[in-house]
């Protein structure tokens, strides 16, 4: 049995682990087979992590990160999650084997997917003029024409910020209102550099080596046209990877794990979350990893907690 199991392998994970080793809880974590590192194995240039001056590639931070982890004890496991029991003091995964692994605390890190368009293009185009992060990318637009699609408050926001660094932005909705707050469209519609195409839908993303042009289609008559842009960011939301949890855990109306102010306890003691998958604002690497500390802290809290208790009740009886 582990003293702690973490649920997650980006930033968030990876730090937990690095601080859950360094307490000698000896963690093991569980890296998917599909998605290890998180969404920065889908990001190239890391600009903005600290202590890179001259920025990273997005999977070599996540394999540094790994490392780290890994040199001070952790155990990476490439499978995922599939149950979660935590009905009782001593918490239970199943993998995909069926194998279930006991711990006597559980972090569960395993961040949020940002919602994409599933138009033609935009996969090959991943990190090649297609982002769905302008703090994360939004200063290699220097000077470009831009669109991004979406009508809620991180569209405008993300429309907004871009417009420090991008010559045009264009901003793509279906309808022909926005479902953001009246501040910030206001914001959007005053900044001169924003135009605002209505009633239309990205139907493909096209280009050899970036994206240079999107196909639209109107969604009130059903014609179509091509729109020249030196990059597009996909602003349409994004959903927490909580499925595991549900009813299990509580939840916020935002769909993240509830924790107690700025800890990482959540309703179940022994449980605690850290990343993206509480954060339903700032959705950033190294706000992440702080989570990730933060989390790590406090299962090595509780489990010294729980010795003592054990430890008092041994001399009682």
């Amino acid at each position: 049995m582990r003293e702690v199991i973490i649920i997650g392998s980006g930033p968030a994970g990876f730090t937990a682990a690095i601080y859950a080793a360094r307490a000698e809880l000896s963690p093991q974590l569980f890296a998917s087979q599909v998605s290890m590192g998180g969404e920065l194995m889908n990001t190239t240039e890391v600009e903005n992590f600290p202590g890179f001056p001259e920025g990273i590639q997005g999977p070599d931070l996540m394999q540094k990160m790994q490392e780290q982890a890994e040199r001070f004890g952790t155990e990476v496991v490439y499978d995922d999650i599939t149950e979660v029991d935590f009905s009782g003091e001593i918490k239970r995964v199943t993998d995909t084997t069926g194998t279930v692994h006991e711990a006597r605390s559980i972090i569960f890190a395993t961040g949020s997917a940002y919602r994409k368009l599933g138009v033609e293009g935009e996969e090959r185009l991943s990190g090649h003029g297609v982002s769905w992060c302008a703090t994360c990318d939004g200063f290699f637009f220097r000077d470009k024409t831009i669109a991004v699609v979406g009508g809620g408050d991180s569209a405008m926001e993300e429309a907004t910020f871009l417009t420090r660094f991008a010559k045009k932005v264009y901003v793509i909705h279906r309808r022909d209102s926005l479902k953001a707050s009246k501040i910030m469209q206001q914001r959007a519609f005053d900044n001169e550099k924003i135009e605002f195409i209505w009633n239309s839908e990205v139907t493909g993303i096209h280009g050899d080596a970036s994206a240079d042009r999107l196909s639209l289609r109107n969604t009130v008559d059903g014609s179509v046209s091509e729109l020249p842009i030196e990059g597009l960011f996909v602003a349409v939301g994004n959903d927490p990877r909580t499925h595991l949890v549900h009813g299990k855990l509580d939840l916020t109306e935002d769909g993240t794990i509830a924790v107690e102010g700025r800890t990482s306890l959540t309703s179940v003691p022994g449980v605690f979350a850290a990343g993206d998958v509480i954060d339903p604002s700032y959705r950033q690497a190294v706000t992440a990893a702080a989570s990730g500390t933060v989390a790590a802290l406090d299962a090595e809290r509780y489990l010294a907690s729980v010795e003592d208790a054990l430890a008092s009740a041994a001399v009682a009886g």
